[in-house]
């Protein structure tokens, strides 16, 4: 590859690439503007007013309200215009849309293991349909790591103890790198991937023929019986645990008059410190899971909890 053929920055191919990149030049070109613009000034001064040159060195007004009028309101202008532009295109690229397709996350020292909503599973390997869009939910299992793929302009930290996300639309077939953009020991530059986008009917045979037939919830309801889950949280009518049926996304009322919202960061601390926010009404009996369940068993846990359908009522 000569010179004159290096790539300056990836490839575009995701749905909001082109709006990073179109940010990133109108910033850089501000800034070069302006930077040149301060320069030809102090030049032009300089050589104006060098010693010895004949230029007339009286004592101009002091006061010119229409030029500090211009260089206080234009910039102030133009400094709002890219803090609200800026703004929107972050809550963009940072609320995944409604219809996203969920997939898991869980970077390890020193690999990216990932598994889909019908249960097939990878590490180092992200493969995605074209034209849908793709919310990534993870989480580490050690320290802190960043998933970064460069083509999608898209990357966000992973940290242990809590969910992060991310979105994407793949708009482009092909292969795409996975770094982990954030130092995470001494093997951190072999952590990397690679995400294979792939046209919608090519993606459907790529997970039948690698389907196990076990998607997360169905993987959680197994870990649910063999942990002793269900002898309290979905048995008889007085359990000595929270009925979790239509708990997540719903108010949780705790012991302390404070109300929490049953999201993945809650049921996840519930699963490991259940002793951290007692439910109003229960005791506190449940024995912490820390250390016997791994993360992508906790996934799996709360997977099979937001399977579970809120009961109906009765008609009368």
């Amino acid at each position: 590859m000569s010179i004159w053929n290096f790539p300056l920055f990836p490839k575009q191919a995701s749905s909001y690439a082109w709006h990073m990149d179109l940010m990133y030049f109108v910033l850089t070109g501000l800034s070069v503007f302006f930077f040149i613009a301060v320069l030809l000034v102090l030049a032009y001064f300089g050589i104006k007013y060098r010693k010895g040159s004949k230029a007339d060195r009286t004592l101009a007004s002091p006061d010119n309200n229409a030029l500090e009028l211009t260089w206080t309101i234009v910039p102030t202008i133009m400094a709002l215009a890219m803090f609200v532009w800026a703004t929107l295109f972050y809550f963009h690229v940072t609320q995944p849309p409604a219809d996203s397709m969920e997939i898991f996350v869980v970077g390890k020292q020193w690999m990216w293991k990932i598994q889909h909503p019908e249960g097939q599973r990878e590490i180092n390997e992200l493969h995605v349909p074209v034209g849908r869009n793709v919310k990534l939910t993870m989480t580490s299992q050690d320290v802190i790591h960043d998933f970064f793929i460069p083509e999608f302009r898209t990357k966000a930290d992973v940290v242990p103890g809590k969910y992060t996300q991310q979105w994407f639309r793949a708009t482009v077939p092909g292969e795409y790198h996975i770094f982990c953009a954030q130092y995470c020991g001494t093997e951190h530059s072999g952590m990397v991937g690679r995400v294979v986008a792939m046209k919608p009917e090519d993606y459907e045979n790529w997970l039948r023929g690698g389907a196990t037939g076990l998607t997360p919830s169905m993987a959680g309801e197994q870990l649910f019986q063999k942990l002793g889950c269900v002898s309290c949280h979905l048995s008889g009518d007085t359990p000595r645990g929270p009925k979790l049926a239509g708990m997540a996304g719903a108010a949780v009322k705790l012991q302390n008059g404070q109300t929490v919202t049953a999201d993945d960061d809650y049921l996840r601390e519930s699963i490991l410190y259940p002793n951290a926010k007692q439910v109003f009404g229960y005791p506190l009996l449940m024995p912490t899971f820390e250390g016997q369940v791994s993360e992508e068993e906790i996934r799996e846990l709360i997977a099979y909890i937001k399977s579970l359908a809120a009961p109906t009522q009765p008609s009368k």
